[in-house]
C-alpha cells in the first residue's frame, strides 16, 4: 500500500446514499481506489456503532440531509450534477418514490454510473422484501452446507453476503467506469445479497445444476475431496490438504504404507473409507504438535495452516509483514482499520483517513456547490440539513 500514489480511481467523485453494511463496503471499495466519497445521510439515523462503523465508513465525507424535502432533493442533485457515481441501497421502491431513480438523474448528468444493492433484486416476487444477510445465507442454500452434518443449518461466522454484494458491486461500478470512456455514458449497475450468495456457492451449486447431485453439510472437511479438512494435534487444530499429494502426506506423517493401501487407492475410494483413513491420521497427528506438523506437511509440499483465533491471526509473523491494517483517526483518538487487500505495482491503494463525524462536512460541501453562509443557516434551521445528529436518532 502505498498512501502518496494516486490511487486507479483518482478523480471519480461519488455519491454515498447507503446504510447497513452492503452499500458502505461498495463505497469504502472504490474510497481505497483513489475515489473521493461524500455520504448524505439521514439526520436522524446513526450509523453502526463502534469499530465497525469506524471501519466501514472512513475516509468518506459527511452530510446529514432529508433528501425527502424539496430543498434536500435539490442539495443532491446538485451533487449527483457533478458526480460520476452515485451508490444505494434502499428497497427497489424507494429511489423512484424519492424521484431520484436512474432515468431522472441521467437527465442531468448522462454519465453517472447509478449504483444498486437490494436484497433479492430489482424486480420480482420477493423485490419489496426487506432483505439482510441472514435471510439471504437461508434462501441461497449457504446454510444447508455450513456446520457438521445432520446438525441443522448454521449460519456463517461473518456477515458474507453483505460483504460481497458489495464487493461485486464495486467491481462492477469499476467496469462501468472503464465502459463509460467507449460510450460517454453511465449506467445502472445492481445486484442484490441473494444474486451473490448464489454466485458464490461455485462448485456446490453447479453440482446440482448439471449432476442433480444435492449438497449436504461436510463440517470441516472438504465437500468431495479427501483427506482435506481439520484434524486435531497434540496440542491444537491444523487445516490439511491430503488429498494434494496423498503419497507426500503419508509419508510425512510416517505411514507411508497407506498410499498403497487399496482402501486408500484414489480420491473415490478413500471417500469410501473416509471412517477408516481419519482414525488413522488422528492417531499419527496425536504425536505432535500443531506448529511440528504445519511445518513439516509444508516442507514436502502438502499445504497445512494453523486454526487461529483473530488474535493470533493479527499476531501471525506473515499477516504482520504483508501490514493488513492502517491506523487512522476518530473522534476519541485513533481506530485501527482493514486497509484494501489487493496491492497495484503503480497506482497504489489507499486508507484515505478516519471515518467522518455525521454531519462534519455539511457546511463545507454546501458552500462548495455555491451556497451562501446565510442560505445554509436558513437550511439548518429549517431542519432540511444538520450539522450534527439529531439527540435521539436511531440506531441501524
Amino acid at each position: 500500500m502505498d498512501e502518496l500514489a494516486a490511487g486507479p480511481l483518482d478523480g471519480i467523485e461519488v455519491v454515498d446514499l447507503t446504510t447497513a453494511r452492503s452499500g458502505p463496503t461498495c463505497v469504502r471499495q472504490l474510497v481505497d481506489l483513489g475515489a473521493t466519497a461524500i455520504r448524505v445521510a439521514a439526520m436522524d439515523r446513526a450509523d453502526l456503532p463502534g469499530s465497525d462503523g469506524w471501519n466501514l465508513h472512513r475516509g468518506t465525507r459527511s452530510v446529514l440531509a432529508d433528501i425527502t424535502t424539496p430543498a434536500g432533493r435539490d442539495l443532491l442533485l446538485k451533487l449527483v450534477e457533478r458526480a460520476d457515481v452515485l451508490v444505494e441501497n434502499f428497497r427497489p421502491g424507494v429511489k423512484h418514490r424519492l424521484r431520484i431513480d436512474p432515468d431522472t438523474l441521467w437527465a442531468l448528468n448522462p454519465g453517472l454510473v447509478y449504483g444498486s444493492i437490494s436484497g433479492f433484486g430489482q424486480d420480482g416476487p420477493y423485490a419489496g422484501r426487506p432483505g439482510v444477510d441472514q435471510i439471504a445465507q437461508g434462501l441461497g442454500g449457504l446454510m444447508s452446507v455450513t456446520g457438521p452434518p445432520g446438525s441443522g443449518p448454521w449460519r456463517t461466522g461473518i456477515a458474507v453476503t453483505d460483504t460481497v454484494a458489495g464487493t461485486f458491486l464495486a467491481q462492477g461500478i469499476v467496469a462501468a467506469l472503464f465502459a463509460r470512456v467507449r460510450t460517454g455514458r453511465g449506467q445502472w449497475v445492481h445486484t442484490s445479497l441473494l444474486e451473490t450468495v448464489v454466485n458464490i456457492m461455485d462448485f456446490q451449486a453447479v453440482r446440482v445444476l448439471n449432476e442433480g447431485e444435492v449438497p449436504g453439510q461436510a463440517g470441516n472437511d472438504h465437500p468431495t475431496l479427501f483427506p482435506m479438512g481439520t484434524y486435531p494435534t497434540a496440542d491444537g487444530y491444523i487445516n490439511i490438504a491430503g488429498s494434494l499429494g496423498f503419497d507426500r502426506f503419508c509419508a510425512a506423517l510416517g505411514h507411508q504404507e497407506w498410499a498403497g493401501d487399496s482402501r486408500f487407492d484414489g480420491h473415490a475410494a478413500r471417500a469410501a473409507h473416509r471412517r477408516e483413513l481419519t482414525e488413522l491420521v488422528h492417531a499419527a497427528l496425536a504425536a505432535r504438535t500443531a506448529e511440528e506438523w504445519v511445518e513439516a506437511l509444508n516442507a514436502v509440499g502438502v499445504p497445512a495452516g494453523p486454526v487461529y483465533a483473530l488474535d493470533e491471526t493479527f499476531a501471525d509473523p506473515q499477516v504482520q509483514h504483508l501490514e493488513m491494517t492502517a491506523s487512522v483517526p476518530q473522534a476519541d483518538g485513533e481506530a485501527i482499520v482493514l486497509r484494501h487487500p489487493v496491492g497495484f505495482s503503480e497506482t497504489g491503494t489507499r486508507v484515505a483517513g478516519g471515518p467522518p463525524t455525521p454531519g462534519a462536512d455539511t457546511r463545507a460541501v454546501l458552500a462548495e456547490l455555491g451556497y451562501s453562509a446565510e442560505h445554509v443557516d436558513d437550511l439548518l434551521l429549517a431542519r432540511v440539513v444538520a450539522d450534527e445528529l439529531q439527540p435521539n436518532a436511531r440506531r441501524m
